[in-house]
This record gives structure tokens, sequence and C-alpha cells, in this order.
């Protein structure tokens, strides 16, 4: 699973995204029309009471009204994001640039999107040009790693995920995803290191935990590996690789009733979730068990 940094106000639960708090994350409001303004401070309160769908028709009116009003495409695109409106919301974002082309958190946030949508190469591009306005903007490093870890580029990947935890301490994402990398690669250590800072920073951070558990299993630290997966399993029940890692654990252990009750309801989530390829696994693995 990989966390989008949008620079948006918080979801709620275990964070699809860092979040900064709305006022922080605006651009300084150019003269506008006091009708363009009353909508979008209108907005802006149905953002602060929840009311998402009221928010958008505001933040709409204000940028119909006001076509140059980086702060109404800003907003908007955010809003829209959070909906889940993928592309409505990319269409936002680059009105706000076109509006503010110095607006760096628009531009991380219009690569952000892209590479949800899988346009690696166009986010990739927005996210230095956000880095070429802001060098020292957490959310374009961290993303700009997400990019280049998925097209392969591994050493930069880690670069840019080291410098947004200097520029952006209070983040779990990008010591999780270093631990992801050096994890893959062997360093047993520095990974412990990365997934224990991710949890220190968000303890309910399930893949956090997991991926603990998985490195703790191959070290043979039987016991606090479980543990590692108990705490993944607390902190998203609904997350099977939790329940898959346990399973390992008790087979490895010999206690083979425990690992099949465990190893069933992976199966079953990993069922319910259409997950195909772990279920063969989890299949495979239920065989073992005498």
């Amino acid at each position: 699973m990989q966390h989008l940094f949008l620079s948006i106000w918080t979801l709620g639960g275990m964070g699809l995204v860092w979040g900064e708090s709305l006022a922080q994350s605006l651009p300084v409001m150019t003269p506008t029309t006091p009708r363009a303004r009353e909508y979008f401070e209108r907005g802006v309160g149905y953002i602060q009471q929840g009311r998402l769908q009221e928010a958008i028709a505001q933040f709409q009116q204000a940028s119909q009204l006001d076509p140059q009003m980086a702060a109404a495409h800003y907003n908007l695109g955010l809003a829209l994001r959070q909906q889940g409106q993928l592309e409505p919301a990319i269409q936002a974002f680059s009105r706000t640039i076109q509006a503010d082309p110095n607006f760096a958190l628009a531009y991380s946030n219009l690569g952000a999107a892209l590479y949800e949508a899988q346009r690696l190469g166009p986010a990739e591009g927005y996210l230095r040009q956000a880095l070429g306005l802001d060098p020292r903007l957490g959310p374009a490093h961290y993303n700009l790693g997400l990019v280049l870890l998925q097209g392969g580029n591994i050493r930069d990947a880690i670069a840019h995920f080291q410098q947004a935890t200097t520029l952006s301490p209070n983040a779990p994402e990008p010591h999780y995803y270093l631990g992801e990398i050096y994890l893959q690669q062997g360093q047993l250590e520095p990974a412990q290191a990365a997934f224990q800072q991710a949890i220190r920073l968000s303890p309910r951070y399930p893949e956090a935990h997991y991926n603990l558990g998985i490195l703790l299993y191959q070290q043979g630290n039987l016991n606090a590996a479980l543990e590692a997966f108990r705490q993944s399993s607390q902190a998203n029940p609904n997350y099977a690789n939790a329940y898959y890692g346990a399973g390992l654990v008790f087979l490895s252990q010999s206690r083979f009733s425990e690992a099949r009750g465990v190893l069933e309801h992976a199966l079953s989530l990993y069922s319910q979730q259409g997950n195909g390829e772990w279920v063969e696994r989890t299949r495979h693995l239920l065989r073992q068990v005498p």
C-alpha cells in the first residue's frame, strides 16, 4: 500500500496521505470579487464542519466567478481528491498552477495525483517543478521518491525519501518506504530502524508492524515477530497479511491448530478483497499444516 502526500487535512484513521492544515496549505489570497471571496470562505467553513460536498460546490462557484483565484482551484482539487474524484482533482490542480505559477504545493499535489493515476512521466515532471520552486518541500520529495521507486530508480528514490525524513520529521511514510527498500536489499539493521521509527511516529501503522514482523521472522526472533503481527492486526483487523505472518510463525513453532486458524482467516480476507495471488499463497501454506 502506498501513501500519497497531498498536503491536505487529515483523512482520519491510518492516513492515506500526510496532512498539513488547510490554512497552512493556501497561497496568499489575491484581490478578488467580494462574491467569489464569500463562496470561498463558505467552502472553508464547510470543510471545517466535514461537509465535503457542500465545500466542493462553494469552491466551484468561487473559481467560476474568479478564474485567477488560485486558492479556490487548489482547495477544490484537495476536496475532489479526498472524494476519490482523481481526474477532476488533476484538472483543478492544473488550473491552480495556471493561476499561480509559483505555488509549489500545487505542483506537488498535481504530481501526486498524476502518480496515483499511473501517469509517471508527467508526475515526475511536476514534482521536480515543485522542488525547483521550493527545494525544502518535504511532500514533493516523498512523492517523487514513490515515482522513482515504481520506475526502478532505487538509488534516487532513497535519496528523496531521506530528504523527506529530514524536511518532514513527523511523517512516518518515508521511513516506512526506506525500510521496505532496505529489507528487499537484505540490509536488515537499517530496515529495522526505519520500520521502528515509522511505528514511533504512527503506532497504528499496520504495514510497518507487518514488515517489522517479517524482518524479525527472518532473523529467527519468532516471539517478537508474532507480537509485531499481532500489533499489525490490531491496527487494522482486515489486514490479511498480519494473519498470514502469524501463520508463518505458528508453523515454525509447530503450533498447528493456531496456524490453521489464522491462515484460514487470512484466506477469507484475501478472498473478500479479490487478491488472487495471496489466496493461492495462503492455500499453499495451509497444505503444509498437518
